[in-house]
């Protein structure tokens, strides 16, 4: 290890880590305590966690203040002052002024570590860019393996049998390590989208670690990973592959792209003319919507009470909100809702934790990332461009980008942190001389 590039990239295997032995020794069934998944470890803690949290918590500090304090030392500037900015502002407004100014307030030292760990990220190079990278890469495949080889061990802790509510009939649900299986979903996801810009040098190694993360992905059955890795492949795709397609498609000498291209509109926009006027699909939608399944889609599985309630306490302090502790255990319990652990929404729960000021400036935090995440999609392959889309589409259901505390929500927040500060980095630092792609940006 050397001094230039700190031991940063060794938080996002620990986090991981933590987050795995909660599960291992939370003793959950998933087979009666599905509905329970979120909120297995709000109670009893086992002491081997508590103490694994603690040195997490001290590596984390630890990594953090030495890159802060070797970028100080060595006079070196902001990688992106704009990134920088906008996570410093987004904190203050989300976290620090709940914290003090909502109508719970509460201070937890806790809430300082993703301020620290955030601050230090933003301000990273290339170097420390790679390994953070490779580490997580190799942290998620292992996490992956680790979930899989579990089921044979002790299949109530890592799959739900009795699943019943997925698109495929029969097949258990697998909640692997993670504390949900949507989580799972979206840690396979990241692992996916790792490998395919950071593939291993080994081939075999990078084909086998694939299959395993996309069948942890598809056994998950979250559909929300499903449709965002559709999303997120798009996305690497048109990055990688769209300049020159559209070459080619105007190039009157590779003639056969366009017509191809064309012939393949053409067929989509027929079977869609032929799903509506034969198919009676707007008939299928309504009887649809009259059944159960239905009934739920439309309620988005009961969100929609959810968000009710968020609302309503955004009406009782509309400058910060709640406050913090939003969606604790007293919360819901006073609500009767204890399944309810966030708003299931990223916009919805922090008008409600930190009022106006957090959701206006979560509004602008996410147009930096969008225009940030555009404008590197080339240096980096597609791969901030794909974590963006990642991270916007949990966003619909979950609260990726909260900042009270660390935890598996914060997992993508981060990398897509680290892209994004070390492509600025590599702009900054291009008139030192030439510099060698780190990423794969050839499909």
């Amino acid at each position: 290890m050397t001094r230039s590039n700190g031991f940063l990239h060794w938080v996002f295997p620990a986090m991981l880590m933590l987050v795995g032995l909660t599960v291992i020794f939370s003793g959950r069934d998933l087979a009666t305590q599905y509905e329970d998944l979120q909120a297995f470890n709000a109670g009893f803690q086992h002491p081997v966690v508590i103490w694994v949290q603690r040195a997490v918590s001290l590596l984390l500090l630890a990594a953090a203040a030495e890159r802060i304090i070797s970028h100080i030392a060595l006079h070196k500037h902001l990688p992106s002052a704009l990134l920088a900015a906008a996570f410093v502002v987004y904190w203050l407004a989300t976290v620090a002024a709940p914290a003090l100014l909502s109508s719970h307030p509460k201070l937890a030292h806790e809430y300082l570590y993703t301020l620290i760990i955030g601050f230090a990220v933003v301000i990273s190079g290339s170097a420390e860019r790679d390994k953070i990278l490779n580490a997580s890469r190799n942290a998620l495949v292992l996490f992956m393996l680790a979930s899989v080889l579990l089921i044979p061990v002790v299949p109530s802790l890592v799959i739900d049998t009795s699943y019943a509510q997925g698109l495929l009939p029969g097949v258990p649900r697998l909640g692997g390590l993670a504390p949900h299986a949507v989580a799972l979903g979206m840690f396979a996801l990241t692992g996916l989208l790792l490998l395919w810009a950071r593939p291993f040098r080994r081939t075999w190694l990078t084909r086998l670690s694939w299959l395993l993360c996309f069948a942890a992905m598809f056994l998950s059955q979250s559909k929300t990973a499903w449709i965002s890795f559709f999303l997120c492949a798009v996305a690497m795709l048109a990055v990688r592959n769209g300049p020159s397609f559209f070459q080619r498609l105007g190039d009157p000498r590779q003639s056969a792209s366009g017509i191809v291209a064309c012939l393949g509109v053409m067929l989509v926009a027929a079977v869609l003319l032929v799903l509506v006027l034969v198919g009676d699909l707007g008939g299928k939608i309504v009887s649809f919507l009259d059944t159960a399944e239905g009934a739920q889609l439309v309620s988005l599985t009961g969100r929609d009470q959810i968000w009710a309630v968020a609302i309503e306490e955004w009406h009782a302090n509309r400058l910060f909100g709640y406050g913090p502790t939003l969606f604790d255990d007293d919360f819901r319990a006073s609500i009767g809702m204890p399944n309810a652990t966030h708003g299931h929404n990223q916009f919805m729960d922090t008008l409600a934790r930190s009022g106006s000021v957090g959701a206006v400036a979560l509004v602008l935090y996410a147009l930096v990332l969008l225009v940030l995440s555009l404008r590197h999609a080339r240096a980096t392959g597609g791969l901030s461009l794909a974590l963006f889309v990642a991270l916007a589409m949990r966003s619909v259901s979950e609260v990726p980008l909260m900042l009270f505390g660390y935890g598996s929500e914060v997992f993508a927040h981060l990398l897509l942190l680290v892209v994004l500060a070390s492509s600025g980095k590599a702009r900054v630092e291009v008139t030192a001389g030439p510099r060698r792609p780190t990423y794969r940006t050839a499909a």
